[in-house]
C-alpha cells in the first residue's frame, strides 16, 4: 500500500518536472513548495484583478460626471431649437397673414423675371445695358418680397429696354475681327436690329458678351457708309427684323467656296474638268468665229486667193485657168483638200464631249465615297449626332451638283462648236461646187 501510494505520488508530480524524491519528506516537502508558490500566484492575480475593478470603476465614474454637462447641455439645446422653431413658425404665420396677396404678387414677378431674361439673353442690347441679365437673375431667384425699389428698378428696365428699341444709339464696345482679335471700337446700335461697326454688319455672342464682325456680310453693305454718315436727311438700312435670327442663320449658310471644298477631292478635279473644258471650248469658238469671218471674206473676192483661210487654200490647189482635161480630177483635188481642212475644224471637240461625258461619272464616284464616309461614321459613332454624318452627305450631293453643272455648259458648248464647225465646212463644200459648175459650164457648151 505504501509502495502504491509513492508511485502515484510520482505519477501525479512528474508534470511537475520535480527531481525524483530521496525520501517521502523530500517530496512532502516539494509539494508544499509547489503548492504554496501557487498560492502566491493565486493571490497576486487576484490582487491584479481587483487594481484593475478598481481603476475601471474609476474611469466609468469619470465618464459618468463628463457626460452629465453634456447631456444637459445637448437637452438646453434641444429646448433652445424647438423654441426657435415654434418662434420661426409663428414668424412665418404672422408673415403670411401680413403679407395678404403680397405672396401672389411675388411669384408672379418672379415670373415675369424669368420670362424677361430668357427674352433678353440674345438681345443686342445687353451691349448697351450689360448689367441687366444679372439683375433680372438677382429678382427672379430672390426668396424674399421684393420691396417697393426692386419694383421700380424692375418697371425702369422694361421701360429702358422699350425706349432703346426705337433708338439709335452710338457706344464703344469690344468687338472680335475677323482674325479673333478683340479691339475697342465705335458701334451704331440701331434698337435690338443690328448692330454695325466699321461699315459692317456685327452678330452678338451672349456667351462672351462681346460683339464679332460676321463672317458673311448681308447684300446692300454699301448702305451702311450713307446711314453712318452725317446727314440731315433719311437713310435707307437693311435691317434684321427677327432681331439677329436671319444674321445668324446667314452664318451658317456655306458660301460658294464652301460648297466647292465639300466636295472634296472629287469635287475638285469635277472643277478642274469643268473649266478646262470651258477654256477650250471658248478658245475653239473664237477660233472658229475667226475662221468663219475669214472664210465670208474670201467667198465675198474669189479673184484675190489668200491662204490664211481654209477656202483660200481649198480653191489654190485647182489653179487659176484650169485646162479642159483637168476639170475631170477637179472634183477630187477639191475633195481632198476639204478633207485637210476638216479635221482642224472638228478638232477639240471630242475632248470638250469627253469632259460632258465623264463630269456626271465623277459625282457619281463622289456620291459614291460620300456615302461611304457616311455609313462608316454611323459604324463608329452611331445615329445620335447627325454632324458626324453631315461632311459624307455633302459630299455626296455637292458633287452630284457639281458633275451636273460641270456637264451641261459643256454639253451646250460642244453642240455649238459641232454646228459652227459643220457651217465653215458647209461652206467650203457649197464654194467648191460653185467653183466645179462655175468650171464644167464652158466645157459643156463647146461640147454641145
Amino acid at each position: 500500500m505504501k509502495r502504491l501510494l509513492i508511485a502515484l505520488t510520482m505519477v501525479l508530480v512528474s508534470p511537475l518536472t520535480l527531481a525524483q524524491p530521496a525520501s517521502l519528506d523530500q517530496l512532502l516537502q516539494d509539494i508544499r513548495q509547489i503548492r504554496s508558490s501557487e498560492q502566491a500566484a493565486m493571490r497576486e492575480r487576484e490582487a491584479q484583478f481587483l487594481r484593475e475593478r478598481d481603476n475601471q470603476q474609476r474611469l466609468m465614474q469619470q465618464a459618468e460626471r463628463e457626460l452629465a454637462p453634456i447631456k444637459a447641455e445637448a437637452d438646453r439645446l434641444k429646448a433652445e431649437f424647438d423654441s426657435l422653431e415654434q418662434a420661426l413658425a409663428d414668424t412665418e404665420a404672422e408673415m403670411k397673414q401680413r403679407s395678404g396677396y403680397l405672396g401672389e404678387l411675388f411669384g408672379v414677378v418672379r415670373h415675369v423675371a424669368s420670362d424677361t431674361r430668357s427674352q433678353w439673353q440674345d438681345s443686342l442690347l445687353n451691349m448697351q445695358f450689360p448689367e441687366r441679365l444679372a439683375q433680372l437673375d438677382q429678382l427672379s431667384s430672390a426668396a424674399q418680397i421684393p420691396t417697393v425699389e426692386t419694383l421700380e428698378q424692375f418697371w425702369f428696365m422694361l421701360q429702358e429696354d422699350m425706349t432703346a428699341s426705337g433708338k439709335v444709339s452710338r457706344f464703344n464696345a469690344p468687338v472680335i475681327d475677323r482674325d479673333g482679335q478683340q479691339q475697342e471700337m465705335p458701334v451704331v446700335l440701331v434698337g435690338p436690329f443690328v448692330a454695325l461697326g466699321g461699315e459692317r454688319y456685327l452678330s452678338y455672342q451672349p456667351e462672351a458678351g462681346t460683339l464679332q464682325v460676321a463672317g458673311n456680310q448681308p447684300d446692300g453693305r454699301g448702305l451702311i457708309g450713307d446711314f453712318l454718315a452725317p446727314r440731315t436727311e433719311l437713310a435707307d438700312l437693311m435691317v434684321d427684323p427677327t432681331r439677329g435670327t436671319v444674321l445668324a442663320q446667314m452664318q451658317q449658310t456655306p458660301s460658294f467656296m464652301d460648297r466647292v471644298h465639300q466636295g472634296g477631292l472629287v469635287g475638285y478635279v469635277i472643277m478642274a474638268l469643268g473649266a478646262l473644258g470651258v477654256v477650250l471650248a471658248l478658245g475653239k469658238l473664237a477660233w472658229l468665229m475667226a475662221v468663219s469671218n475669214k472664210v465670208e471674206r474670201q467667198a465675198n473676192d474669189l479673184d484675190n486667193l489668200r491662204d490664211d483661210n481654209p477656202l483660200g487654200r481649198i480653191l489654190g490647189v485647182i489653179g487659176s485657168q484650169p485646162r479642159l482635161e483637168e476639170l475631170e480630177t477637179l472634183e477630187l483635188k477639191l475633195d481632198e483638200a476639204i478633207l485637210r481642212e476638216t479635221p482642224a475644224m472638228e478638232r477639240g471637240n471630242g475632248l470638250i464631249k469627253l469632259f460632258a461625258a465623264v463630269a456626271p461619272l465623277l459625282g457619281l464616284l463622289g456620291t459614291v465615297t460620300g456615302m461611304i464616309a457616311t455609313f462608316q461614321a454611323i459604324t463608329l459613332f452611331g445615329t445620335g449626332d447627325p454632324k458626324l454624318m453631315a461632311g459624307g452627305i455633302s459630299q455626296a450631293l455637292v458633287t452630284t451638283v457639281q458633275g451636273l453643272v460641270v456637264a451641261i455648259p459643256l454639253l451646250f458648248l460642244h453642240a455649238t462648236l459641232a454646228a459652227r464647225s459643220k457651217g465653215v465646212v458647209q461652206v467650203l463644200e457649197q464654194q467648191s461646187a460653185g467653183l466645179i459648175a462655175l468650171h464644167l459650164e464652158p466645157g459643156a457648151k463647146r461640147g454641145e
